[in-house]
């Protein structure tokens, strides 16, 4: 099976950088001009509402985009700025639009791993962690934040990062779910910084509730989301699959389980990969289904438990 094939993904995304274009109504977004392998064609900045208004995740240190985000909301009142998590490519603009709206900030927290670093590591995560981003209002699962003709409840989606939130608008039926859901591609999730235990039981999470379309923080929406992230989970229980049949033909290192997976690959997405499939043998470590010697770390070298 080539990488992905199973989950229907949708690249269709014309929207141009830096023009506010209504999604829905109440839901405006804005494209940050910042493409990349691991952005698509950039990270996605909603606003939520009309005249007394929400900004989500602001995006990268960008000031361009910035301006382009505050022109959007001009002769409008910025009541919040809520951002979904502390990688690179979503939360440094706060800082801009928070000095230029005096709006405060709502998120999770600042940026921490899902587990503690083993001292063999020195990995740093494919969009790299905000360190600085402080939120003046820390949010958990559950909370409501309101506004003007908005409420938005606040859901722990854990697992691409520790802090990830996805914020629900429940009356709409619409959740802005960051980077843990996207319609494009896959998510990156990359231990220490992120968890594939957490990821796993944050989709079950989300397939459970009632929202069905979903924003995410790149690429176009997502409308069934229930059922996309079902597709979701299939793809990642088959990558485990495939990485237990690999390990089935002798012990093997990370690289040589990434040769044998990801037919076809990116080269640039290479490292990233080889950090997912870390990601799975940490959860399958954990379960008693693989064993290595020492921590799990990303040069360790796997083999079945019991010789299975």
């Amino acid at each position: 099976m080539t990488d992905n094939e199973d989950i229907p993904f949708n690249r269709d995304f014309p929207l141009r950088p830096g023009v506010a274009e209504e999604a829905r109504p109440g839901v405006r977004r804005i494209l940050c001009d910042n493409p990349s392998p691991f952005t698509f064609t950039g990270t996605v900045s909603y606003i939520v509402g009309r005249g007394k208004v929400a900004i989500i995740d602001p995006g990268p240190d960008d000031e361009a985009h910035a301006r382009a985000v505050l022109d959007a909301v001009r002769h409008e009142t910025v009541t919040h700025i809520l951002v979904t998590h502390t990688h690179r490519d979503h939360s440094p603009n706060t800082a801009r639009i928070k000095a230029a709206t005096g709006a405060p900030v709502y998120a999770e927290g600042p940026h921490r791993a899902s587990r503690p670093r083993f001292e063999s590591e020195k990995h740093s995560p494919e969009s790299g962690a905000d360190r600085d981003f402080r939120p003046d209002v820390e949010v958990k699962d559950g909370d409501m934040i309101e506004g003007s003709g908005w409420a938005l409840e606040a859901v722990a989606t854990p697992g691409h990062t520790a802090n990830h939130l996805a914020f629900a608008w429940a009356e709409r039926k619409i959740s802005f779910v960051g980077d843990h859901v996207m319609g494009w591609s896959t998510s990156i999730v990359a231990p220490p910084d992120g968890s594939m235990i957490d990821y796993m039981a944050s989709l079950e999470r989300l397939s459970r509730r009632p929202e069905n379309l979903y924003f995410s923080g790149h690429g176009p929406e997502i409308l069934d989301g229930p059922r996309y992230v079902r597709f979701l989970t299939r793809h990642r229980k088959a990558r485990e699959a495939s990485i237990l049949h690999r390990l089935a033909k002798g012990e093997a290192d990370i690289p040589t389980m990434v040769r044998a997976i990801y037919i076809g690959i990116d080269p640039r997405l290479t490292a990233a990969a080889g950090y997912s499939v870390l990601a799975h043998l940490e959860d399958l470590v954990a379960r008693g289904i693989v064993a290595t010697d020492g921590d799990p770390v990303i040069g360790g070298s796997y083999r079945l438990a019991n010789g299975e």
